[in-house]
């Protein structure tokens, strides 16, 4: 099948805070706008049941956040496609090229905003139990577990606050992490506070058991060097993230994965710009995410306009 060619002035790869700020403000400017995403429109963030640090916001949901801000964007005229999957990219080529399964895209400019992705729980036998006990989503799987036995892998905030979202489906609940907790001290104190709740630091899962789906877990207690089984319905991993960053390993170079550009989000390749978690920066948080989202909108417009020989109008 002969695939059509469809030329955009921007596309952007991948629809989180970063992708879709982009979208919004290159929408507002009248240019082309194409937003690909191969996951969760919203990204990681659309999982977060209370955001209490976004401006403007007391506290509010990852998924009101997201829907509203994808709203805005295609209220615009940027387009948001989650079903076509991106098979190759082109980026050193004027203009740069996108392959999905159905298209093939010419761009001006590619606004790379693909994010991370949570590790996978590093056991062999952890693939026989995806979905059948293994988890990544709290808020996606979260509701199958009421009045179970959950068990929460990790230490970090994403782990903790997973574990006081899912407190409200279970009867019991672990938080198992290899070392010290690193969440900040609010949720931690909501945790500990939690009388459904055991903290089981320097501990670590050593196996998975179950006949179909998982029924059991193999922990060790570095501290008492102890082995034991603990009974559980499900568990939900938050050990960390990896960069969605493989698609670009050929043309541009990574730096622990992510990919190297300034605070103008511009990288080696003129008119390709990375932005939000995937650029290789100190510091990341949503309002970061959404800097480099106008960032990169903002100077992509000011490429196409010297690209096509006109005079930029901001």
């Amino acid at each position: 099948m002969t695939k059509a060619r469809i030329h955009k002035n921007i596309i952007i790869i991948g629809a989180g805070m970063a992708g879709l700020t982009a979208a919004l403000y290159a929408g507002r400017m009248n240019l082309s706008t194409l937003v690909l995403e191969n996951g969760i429109v919203g990204g990681q963030i659309a999982n977060a049941t209370g955001i209490e640090n976004y401006p403007g916001f007391a506290k509010v949901s990852g998924k009101e956040l997201m829907s509203n801000l994808q709203a805005q964007a295609e209220s615009f005229g940027a387009e948001i496609d989650e079903f076509d999957m991106i098979q190759r990219v082109q980026l050193k080529s004027t203009p740069k090229l996108v392959e999905t399964d159905e298209h093939i895209y010419e761009a001006d400019v590619v606004i790379i905003a693909s994010g991370m992705n949570r590790r996978k729980l590093p056991l062999p036998e952890a693939g026989r139990y995806a979905n059948k006990g293994v988890h990544y989503c709290e808020l996606c799987d979260g509701h199958m577990y009421q009045d179970k036995v959950i068990a929460v892998m990790g230490g970090g905030n994403a782990a903790v606050d997973a574990a006081n979202f899912l407190s409200k489906y279970a009867k019991k609940l672990y938080l198992i992490h290899r070392s010290q907790l690193r969440a900040d001290e609010i949720s931690q104190q909501k945790l500990l506070e939690n009388t459904k709740a055991a903290v089981m630091l320097e501990t670590e899962i050593k196996a998975l058991h179950g006949e179909g789906r998982l029924e059991s877990i193999d922990v060790f207690d570095k501290k008492s060097n102890q082995e034991s089984s603990i009974a559980v319905d499900g568990i939900f991993v938050n050990i960390g993230v990896e960069p969605n960053s493989s698609l670009f390993a050929e043309e541009l170079e990574l730096k622990d994965g992510r990919i190297p550009a300034g605070e103008d989000c511009r990288t080696k390749i003129p008119g390709v710009f990375a932005a939000g978690d995937i650029r290789e920066k100190e510091i990341r948080q949503l309002t970061t995410a959404a800097a480099d989202g106008t960032a990169a909108a903002l100077l992509a417009e000011k490429y196409i306009v010297k690209l096509q020989g006109g005079k930029s109008e901001w």
